[in-house]
């Protein structure tokens, strides 16, 4: 079997690397913190307005429309995409086993997406906002974030052509393929050219691509990561990690109008879009077999690493929402679930089951080895674990059962509309104990971060 791409990362001194890093990744990776508990909060005020729609009512900015579109951009450009370019600039650096070249460029990068972030979410609660999902930031705001990922690019490339080592890992494939696709799709989403029907196809497409060509890549580049260093152990095999990268650049971006079952689309374009996302299967088994071959044995890990923990945790919550998408996407099935609950639970499984949690991970890793000191709390770890495996647990579940019931609901034509809502409200008050879980995991996870920099600036100065 070929060695190139397959073997976990050989001890190197590490500590030039990650003080290249230093700087860029902690300023990246507290900016995304902060953006993670202004999005949880949205999303607390978001949520109890499903079941409680008087709730701070009296606020326009705090209106259901403008509060949940303000919570998906601070989560999505704010706290994961801010994590994903922390966690890419480490990773480049450490699997080209040389130290960031520019790095202090991304210190330019953070400032402009922070400030992009937040204008855009002032504008979104002012109501001044785009009618299109995760695309709500009006121009010309946007351009911030295109300018701000030009030194991502050239960093990333700078650091890559000088690597130590000429063979290419697997995390490396994925690393390059979201710094290039993610601007691509980004460009393609904001061009002023759609109206109506497209206009829907597009919004659908981007949403589903976001996470599959941007988020998706780093949440397994991460994987493949840190599953082989910490165990110990290659990964299982080669072949696998080529077939599912590939499989995963070819089929994911055809998925999104799948979404559209029954509306005025093409039928070839819903046709493609569902053979696409059930072709998907192919790069997630691929994905899961070599996860789970290389974590073989070594399972009693968990135990006793936080980052194993957590990368497991959103590695088999990949496996699991890819392959209920697959599912879903298929047209009877769609019929169902699309409009429901069931959907937001789906999303929420990729984007926090999954990504989120992975991202947890690799913070878990990357912190304590840029700034030199350990966590300050064991416990505090496995309460921001369970707090949030659990939470998100209870919410995917909840409004996966509730949604798929409230689907064979709205197909009744004997059923009216509000029947099926005040049936919705035992699951959407559900939703809500999930979330206060989860909000508690993140004040958790913020303390350890806070005390965790206390120390390493206490070790700077001493």
């Amino acid at each position: 079997m070929p060695q190139t791409g397959t073997a976990a990362p050989t001890e190197y001194d590490t500590t030039e690397v990650d003080r290249s890093t230093r700087w860029p990744v902690t300023v990246l990776y507290m900016s995304a913190l902060f953006w993670l508990l202004v999005g949880t909060v949205f999303a607390l005020i978001a949520s109890i307005k499903m079941h409680m729609p008087d709730f701070l009512g009296d606020y326009a900015f705090l209106t259901f429309g403008r509060i949940r579109s303000a919570h998906l951009n601070a989560v999505i450009y704010g706290w994961s995409s801010l994590g994903t370019i922390a966690t890419l600039a480490w990773l480049v650096a450490r699997l080209a086993r040389v130290p960031l070249r520019g790095g202090i460029a991304l210190l330019a990068t953070a400032a402009l997406w922070n400030l992009g972030v937040l204008l855009g979410v002032v504008q979104i609660m002012a109501g001044n906002m785009r009618g299109s999902e995760w695309l709500e930031i009006p121009t010309p705001i946007p351009v911030l974030f295109l300018a701000a990922f030009v030194p991502v690019i050239w960093v990333s490339l700078k650091t890559f052509a000088q690597r130590k080592i000429q063979s290419t890992y697997v995390s490396q494939w994925y690393l390059f393929g979201a710094t290039f696709w993610f601007p691509a799709i980004y460009v393609v989403a904001y061009l002023p050219v759609y109206q109506g029907v497209p206009q829907a196809a597009m919004n659908w497409w981007f949403a589903h691509n976001v996470l599959g060509i941007w988020f998706t890549p780093i949440g397994l580049a991460s994987a493949y990561y840190f599953i082989p260093k910490i165990v110990g152990r290659p990964i299982y095999s080669y072949y696998l990690s080529l077939l599912g990268f590939w499989a995963l650049a070819l089929f994911y971006n055809w998925n999104g109008s799948h979404h559209l079952v029954g509306g005025p689309v093409p039928t070839w374009l819903m046709t493609a879009s569902i053979t696409a996302s059930v072709m998907m299967v192919i790069p997630v088994a691929a994905v899961a077999i070599n996860h789970h071959m290389t974590m073989k044995g070594h399972f009693s890990l968990l135990k006793t690493s936080p980052t194993l923990r957590f990368i497991v945790f959103g590695a088999m919550s990949y496996t699991g929402v890819s392959l209920q998408g697959s599912m879903q996407a298929l047209r009877n099935v769609a019929q169902i679930t699309h409009f429901t609950h069931h959907t937001v639970a789906h999303s929420h499984m990729g984007m926090y089951a999954f990504f989120t949690m992975t991202l947890f991970g690799a913070m878990y890793y990357i912190l304590p080895r840029i700034l030199r000191v350990e966590w300050p709390s064991a416990p505090a770890i496995r309460w921001h674990f369970w707090l949030t495996a659990l939470g998100i647990g209870i919410y995917v579940v909840g409004l996966t059962i509730g949604g798929f019931f409230q689907g064979l609901a709205l197909n009744d034509p004997a059923r009216s509309f509000q029947s099926i809502t005040d049936e919705m409200i035992p699951y959407l008050e559900l939703r809500s104990v999930a979330g206060v879980l989860i909000a508690i995991g993140h004040v958790v996870f913020a303390i350890s971060c806070v005390r965790l920099l206390k120390r390493a600036r206490e070790g700077l100065f001493s």
